[in-house]
């Protein structure tokens, strides 16, 4: 299946909503709205998990915001899954997923849902993301493939789909059971498997986020229950007749004993950008 780029003019997005959980980090919801720069009105909401103080919805021009409260801090994967069922009840038919922190590109959303209506079969569309630090420098670019079948062979091999880059077809997303907290810190790819096996995951091949790292971040907090729901992830859906299985499987035994910000050196080292001679 080929998946040509779409060329986007303006677009009505009336049947889309920016989905972000939030637990504390006000300053960091403000800056991450304030990314959006869309040519129509952008509806967002934000699921507060139970933060101290209460966020509250910034005031900005072109954005309509609505913050649903959870009585307590659940975790991402209920909020996710409360941010759904909520974004359903309400009638819009694609979720724009971004994190508190990350800043999107210019007419993401468009460029996304334009992309999602010409193919009907494409569940769940990321973009390019290039990775920054707390204070906006760049670090390196993740650049996964865009092809359904390549993210299909290469899913537990690498990070294919950036979770805060994604916009999802909602009724898709409640079809094969929404989010779940059953791989704790891997409520993403859970979910990126489950919708594999009914319809396709695709990438837009441009930039559409930037990506902070954040050292408190769950990747960073809560690394070793992530990579261990990675690995019960793959030996769930393991498929013995794909090398990159096998390789994922080993990648990731790797990762469970190796330092955190060790992989980040070398992951920095791999993916920065050469100067030029």
């Amino acid at each position: 299946m080929t998946l040509p780029v779409v060329d986007t003019p303006p677009h009505c997005l009336e049947d889309v909503a920016v989905l972000m959980p939030a637990y504390n980090g006000q300053a960091d919801v403000d800056l991450t709205l304030a990314s959006f720069n869309e040519s129509a009105l952008v509806h967002v909401l934000i699921v507060d998990d139970g933060s101290t103080p209460p966020i509250v919805a910034p005031t900005l021009a072109n954005m309509r915001i609505e913050v649903l409260r959870m009585p307590k801090n659940g975790g991402i994967e209920r909020a996710l899954q409360t941010g759904i069922e909520a974004l359903a009840q309400r009638g819009f038919r694609y979720a724009a997923r971004i994190d508190a922190g990350d800043r999107s590109v210019p007419q993401r959303l468009a460029k996304q849902r334009a992309f999602m209506e010409a193919h009907p079969q494409v569940a769940a569309l990321g973009m390019w993301t290039q990775v920054i630090t707390r204070a906006g420098a760049p670090l390196f670019m993740l650049t996964p493939p865009a092809e359904p079948a390549a993210i299909r062979r290469l899913r537990f091999f690498r990070s294919c789909l950036a979770h805060p880059s994604m916009m999802l077809r909602i009724d898709a997303v409640r079809a094969v059971g929404n989010y779940r907290a059953r791989y704790p810190s891997a409520e993403d790819l859970d979910l990126f498997v489950r919708l594999m096996e009914r319809y396709d995951c695709a990438n837009l091949p441009e930039l559409g986020l930037y990506y902070e790292l954040n050292e408190g971040g769950i990747s960073a907090t809560k690394r070793r229950r992530q990579v261990l729901s990675t690995l019960r992830l793959q030996l769930r859906y393991f498929n013995v007749a794909n090398p990159y299985d096998w390789f994922g499987l080993a990648k990731n035994l790797l990762h469970l004993i190796t330092p955190y910000r060790a992989l980040q050196r070398v992951k920095r080292s791999l993916l920065a950008p050469r100067a030029s001679h």
